[in-house]
């Protein structure tokens, strides 16, 4: 029995992930990831790190972040306390839906994952004060591979739901993406 439902969202391969949680008098057991149960969701490879944020200031933003091949990432993302939206954009040469981007609020109370394939740049945005996540990743971070888009790029027009009150200086320095981005090989 999995513990998981997997939803298919519109950009192809992102993927809703929602947890099954037993609970009795002591509390819950929600589990979050299981290799046999995500393979079948994409996720096809061991985990490689596991990192844990802190985000303090409702309205604040990180990302849009993502590994440069031949360093990409898959991310498994999970809110455990507050509440974010999160966004995925497709950067994937050859996409159909490439520049597109989907957004979906993750929270400690309903317990819902982003599943996020190569080739997508991830970023957040502080719903609420106090908000950590904890994200899964196929690949170690690498500094010589990090990559990024502006939250603002005009390309994207993504419209984050809170004035944007926090972005640091590496992603408010971020360029626009150049009109002849053909998107990362994957």
């Amino acid at each position: 029995m999995s513990r998981f439902v997997v939803t298919d969202l519109p950009l192809p391969g992102l993927k809703l992930v929602e947890r099954t949680v037993v609970g009795d008098e002591r509390g819950f057991l929600a589990r979050v990831f299981c290799a046999d149960d995500l393979r079948s969701a994409g996720w096809d490879r061991p985990i490689a790190q596991v990192n844990h944020t802190s985000t303090s200031a409702r309205g604040a933003v990180r990302g849009l972040h993502f590994q440069l091949p031949p360093h990409a990432e898959m991310k498994l993302v999970t809110c455990l306390r507050g509440s974010v939206w999160d966004v995925a954009v497709d950067l994937r040469a050859g996409s159909e839906t490439i520049l597109e981007w989907h957004g979906e609020e993750l929270s400690a109370d309903n317990r819902r994952a982003l599943l996020i394939p190569e080739g997508f740049a991830h970023g957040f945005q502080a719903l609420s004060d106090d908000v950590e996540l904890l994200y899964c990743h196929s690949a170690a971070f690498r500094r010589d591979a990090q990559g990024g888009v502006h939250p603002r790029d005009p390309r994207l027009a993504i419209p984050w739901p809170l004035e944007i009150t926090v972005l640091s200086a590496a992603d408010s320095g971020r360029p626009p993406l150049d009109h002849d981005f053909q998107g990362l090989e994957t």
